[in-house]
């Protein structure tokens, strides 16, 4: 039985989400659909990378993943399949492949959108027939035109000095607690045993907590969580409306002559 799941910034008030399954159910009766999210954040790719790559770690080999974000940025002329880490990943020729990936994936093709109406149905359309090829066992490969022009983008990197880490605010969940692109292993080996201060606006964290219930409900906390990556947060309130915390996103990148950098920013000075 195939697992095709399904992460979009579509939302799930109309029928598109129902369309686009129905295709894959008529590609193939057998297949298991599981949605992520239908709720990525327009035109940001840190956010859509970190929550597939941190999904799709879960699935099973062979798994289909299909991808949609900011489809019609551009005029689309196709969809990109790619095959990595054993895993199927479906998406547009935008970037946020390799932001996910954080590489070429070695197997890649592109699968032309040849209609003369280009709505979304008619690129998941396409990527449903070959999902269906796949998976009747009708192509052991991917099969399909050569990818000539790559969009690549790449997921931001902490900057490091020689007593501090700097990161990117780059996801604020439901409950407004504020993800940072600083993973746990970057943690340790900056910080080599020193103590420390995780500062943003103009709050300082010392300590690292277990989980939410470590401290007391009002107080500050921060911790890796279970996708290795910091996380600060107050127990029982909203950590990014408090302070004013904001995700990073690409349409940002001169934030800082707007003021904006202070906002979407986490340091942690060792000592």
């Amino acid at each position: 039985m195939p697992v095709l799941t399904l992460t979009t910034d579509i939302g799930q008030q109309d029928y598109l989400v129902g369309a686009i399954k129905g295709q894959f159910v008529q590609a193939d009766p057998s297949c298991n659909t599981v949605d992520i999210s239908h709720y990525l954040s327009p035109y940001n790719y840190l956010h859509a990378a970190y929550i597939c790559t941190n999904a799709f770690k879960h699935f099973p080999a062979n798994t289909f993943h299909l991808v949609i974000i900011n489809l019609f940025e551009g005029e689309p002329r196709e969809m990109l399949l790619a095959k990595h880490n054993n895993q199927f990943i479906a998406c547009p020729n935008n970037g946020v492949l390799t932001m996910i990936t954080g590489t070429r994936p070695k197997e890649l093709i592109a699968l032309p959108i040849n209609t003369s109406s280009k709505g979304l149905l008619d690129f998941t359309k396409v990527v449903a027939d070959t999902f269906g090829n796949i998976f009747s066992g009708r192509s052991n490969t991917l099969q399909g035109d050569p990818v000539t022009n790559l969009v690549e983008k790449y997921p931001l990197r902490s900057t490091i000095g020689g007593d501090w880490i700097e990161g990117q605010i780059i996801f604020i969940d439901n409950f407004e607690n504020v993800v940072v692109n600083i993973t746990k292993e970057e943690f340790e080996e900056q910080r080599r045993g020193r103590n420390f201060k995780i500062v943003f606006t103009r709050e300082v964290i010392e300590t690292l907590s277990e989980n939410y219930s470590s401290v007391n409900e009002g107080e500050l906390l921060a911790w890796f969580n279970s996708a290795g990556y910091l996380e600060i947060a107050m127990s029982g309130g909203k950590m990014a409306g408090l302070f004013g915390l904001q995700g990073f996103s690409e349409k940002q990148q001169n934030a800082a002559l707007q003021n904006k950098w202070f906002y979407q920013t986490v340091r942690i000075f060792f000592e």
